[in-house]
């Protein structure tokens, strides 16, 4: 999950426009936080995560946080890579 990024004010938009096509909540580098990406556009569109106001990427100390957090902002699921 590197390169661009999504602020988490943009993603609750494109949540609301129906815009995000895929969603996977993935360990951030191999270490213990989560992190969320999401796919916008057709096939062959890139993962892009999601992003804080002051982290590149936003990160969640469990699955139950992302959860809330999809919740929150109106996602109905997401796929997780173990």
């Amino acid at each position: 999950m590197i390169g661009e990024a999504i602020q988490e004010d943009v993603l609750r938009t494109l949540v609301s426009q129906h815009a995000v096509r895929e969603c996977l909540v993935a360990k951030v580098d191999g270490g213990p936080a989560w992190g969320l990406s999401i796919r916008l556009g057709g096939s062959g569109a890139r993962w892009v995560p999601v992003r804080s106001k002051r982290e590149k990427v936003r990160t969640w100390a469990s699955l139950t946080a992302v959860g809330r957090f999809a919740d929150g902002i109106g996602l109905r699921g997401f796929v997780v890579e173990l």
